[in-house]
């Protein structure tokens, strides 16, 4: 297929997860092979991408909340910026709740968390602090790393429990690493009870998450359209290196799914760091090629719906929170000058999670 053609086939994608409107050659044209798309082609597809983005942005009904987003099929708006659980969960309790009443007053209203978080920890804060005061104002996510039926409705039952609440609003499968990971989950009825926990309303919506390799997301996308969301690596190394953006947003986008991007600032790999959430002695993207304002801006010009980020501290919230007000969708050409300014940095080294 003409890239020509897949581009203006993107658009229309991209117009229909957030309108509702059809394409209506949409069952004429099958889904470009990103494995054939050299550089060029990418960053041209990218930027096409990147251009209806704009679309995405909506009017928040509160004066306090940041802009929303379309969190695809689920019909749901989410603010475009959401507050990471993991590192939540690594603070001690009065941060943690300092950093929640500070999310909430600067206008987020998504909330990210897992089980596996500090053995539950991040919910145990989110329940404590947030849940009571602002239920009905935010939109509430957690994850499962199960791989088996048993533990996944344990998972459940002890996420709604810590959560303090009967129904979370997105519940999803975390952290799948493979193709042969996810056969392996599915056929240990993981699936099953993410379905039935839908059924009982125990969840609004269901989802699944990684970061080790592109092929897990697409093999899950092979085996089942059932999913409402899809989280991954968004960054601007990605693009370079085993990438979700190239190997996954597409039919993210085609399919009308909401997706959440992580790992924006690559888990502090760009800080020079190679462990979870830590910066470290080796070559830093940021500052020495791009600045933390390029990185998520450019994350935030795909058509993704929202960015969970993680915050160490309160000085950290309020910078990604005035970005998020500031934000302007970046040119194609400042696009393409981000990618290839850190191309010659991208790989398993800034980008120590991915297999």
């Amino acid at each position: 297929m003409a890239l020509e053609s897949y581009s203006i086939y993107l658009n229309e994608s991209i117009n229909t997860q957030l309108f509702g409107q059809q394409p209506i050659f949409l069952h004429k044209i099958n889904h470009i092979n990103p494995a054939k798309m050299n550089r060029r082609d990418f960053v041209q597809w990218m930027m096409t991408a990147g251009s209806a983005t704009f679309a995405h942005l909506q009017t928040s009904n509160h004066l306090n909340e940041l802009p929303k987003r379309s969190f695809g099929r689920t019909n749901e708006s989410v603010t475009m910026l959401g507050l990471g659980g993991w590192h939540l969960g690594e603070m001690n309790e009065r941060d943690a709740q300092a950093t929640v009443e500070r999310a909430i007053e600067g206008g987020v209203r998504f909330f990210d968390s897992a089980e596996s978080y500090q053995n539950g920890g991040s919910e145990r804060y989110l329940g404590k602090f947030l849940v009571p005061k602002y239920r009905d104002d935010i939109y509430l996510m957690s994850k499962t790393t199960a791989t088996t039926a048993k533990v996944a409705e344990q998972h459940l039952n002890q996420s709604l429990k810590r959560l303090k609440v009967d129904q979370m609003d997105l519940w999803q499968m975390h952290a799948i690493t493979s193709p042969r990971d996810v056969d392996q989950r599915l056929n240990a009825g993981v699936l099953d009870v993410m379905e039935k926990a839908l059924a009982e309303e125990k969840t609004r919506h269901i989802g699944f998450t990684g970061h080790t390799d592109p092929a897990a997301h697409q093999r899950l996308l092979e085996l089942t359209d059932v999913f409402h969301t899809v989280q991954c690596p968004i960054n601007v190394a990605d693009v370079s290196y085993k990438s979700f953006v190239l190997n996954v947003l597409p039919t993210a986008v085609e399919r009308n799914m909401g997706i959440i991007a992580m790992k924006t600032l690559a888990n502090g790999g760009f800080f020079g760091g190679s462990t979870h959430g830590q910066h470290g002695d080796k070559p830093r993207v940021i500052p020495n090629r791009i600045s933390i304002e390029d990185a998520i801006y450019f994350a935030w010009s795909l058509p993704i719906s929202v960015i969970v980020s993680g915050t160490d501290d309160i000085h950290q919230l309020n910078e990604k929170i005035s970005l998020a007000h500031k934000f302007s969708n970046l040119s194609e050409e400042k696009r393409i000058e981000l990618i290839e300014r850190v191309a010659d940095m991208a790989g398993r080294d800034l980008e120590f999670y991915k297999a």
